[in-house]
């Protein structure tokens, strides 16, 4: 049980070392699958399948087919695990892999932090799959023993393993990428909606609020100015994390910049928190999903983008390349 101000679930469960590798999450929230970046098969389901696991102690589990995605490279500078997942969702789509497992790997995958890799396990779910695993390597087993007593056995992909289909990307070239409303599969490179005027942008959620989310784009903005015309909102995902952007001037330096920075936890995400836009307002947000009035007002228009592309947009107050900045 954490009180206001503690921050969003799907960041407080790992950081305080509830989950691990190995481990089997259910939880009443979609975005219970970023857990999978740990190497933990964590899912969302109903708030009645819940209450029914909390009083038996069992759940009934169809086991899923697995998407094997094999992301070959290394991101090109500006472009973040947040290009990679709009990126991949774009190829699905948002049902093509319905009640399915996304497992992630390939040198592209194991090259990023796991801070990066909640941002691709996050959105798992924005393709129709159940998890978004990923094996638990070096970085993984350093990063739970720093927020965990917990004693987790790791799982892996038996050699044999059969997939429903492995597809391979290499992302040496890839561009940002951006999802355009109403749907987060209407995924396009950033320059095909440069130049698209914003009123809001948004740094924070569950997807990509955490201290590098927020050092990224603390580092574009860092002697800069927001756009007289847009509201930057800042939502940390944690109160750590909070406190540790205060103690490493990543907050002061947003502060300057002329954000507002809200109470930890979900933020203008899902509508109820600071940061419901107005009628006909473009939005450009970190978060995950962008869909016609997920911010509580249907005649708003939501972007969905890295902390990078969020923090250069808010700066020229039009949708624009990071690469600008770096």
């Amino acid at each position: 049980m954490y009180d206001i101000g503690e921050g969003v679930c799907h960041q407080l469960i790992p950081e305080k070392g509830h989950v691990g590798p190995g481990s089997l999450v259910i939880g009443a929230d979609s975005h219970t699958c970023t857990y999978g970046a740990l190497n933990a098969f964590a899912t969302g389901v109903g708030s009645t399948d819940l209450a029914a696991a909390l009083i038996s102690g069992k759940m009934w589990f169809k086991v899923p087919e697995t998407i094997k995605f094999v992301c070959h490279g290394t991101l090109p500078a500006g472009v973040y695990s947040k290009d990679l997942i709009l990126f991949l969702i774009s190829q699905v789509t948002a049902d093509g892999a319905t009640y399915m497992a996304a497992e992630y790997t390939g040198e592209a995958i194991q090259a990023l932090s796991v801070e990066a890799r909640f941002t691709v396990s996050n959105m798992a779910v924005e393709m129709g799959a159940k998890v978004g695993l990923m094996e638990a390597d070096d970085k993984v087993m350093e990063w739970v023993q720093a927020h965990s007593n917990n004693k987790f056995e790791a799982v892996s992909a038996d050699p044999d393993a059969e997939y429903a289909a492995i597809k391979e990307y290499d992302v040496s070239k890839l561009d940002p990428f951006i999802a355009k409303p109403h749907r987060v599969d209407n995924g396009v490179p950033v320059g095909e909606v440069a130049g698209t005027p914003i009123q809001q942008a948004v740094l924070g959620t569950c997807t990509n609020g955490r201290l590098e989310d927020l050092t990224i784009a603390a580092r574009i903005l860092k002697g800069r100015k927001v756009h007289p015309d847009v509201r930057l909102i800042v939502a940390p995902a944690s109160r750590q994390i909070y406190l540790k952007a205060m103690e490493t001037g990543v907050l002061k330096t947003l502060v300057e910049a002329g954000a507002a920075v809200v109470t930890p936890g979900c933020g203008p995400c899902v509508g109820t928190h600071n940061g419901i836009p107005s009628d006909g307002e473009n939005v450009i947000s970190t978060a995950n999903r962008n869909f016609k009035g997920r911010m509580a007002n249907n005649k708003a228009f939501i972007y969905l983008g890295s902390p990078a592309t969020v923090a250069a947009s808010a700066v020229k107050g039009e949708i624009t390349d990071p690469r600008e900045f770096i």
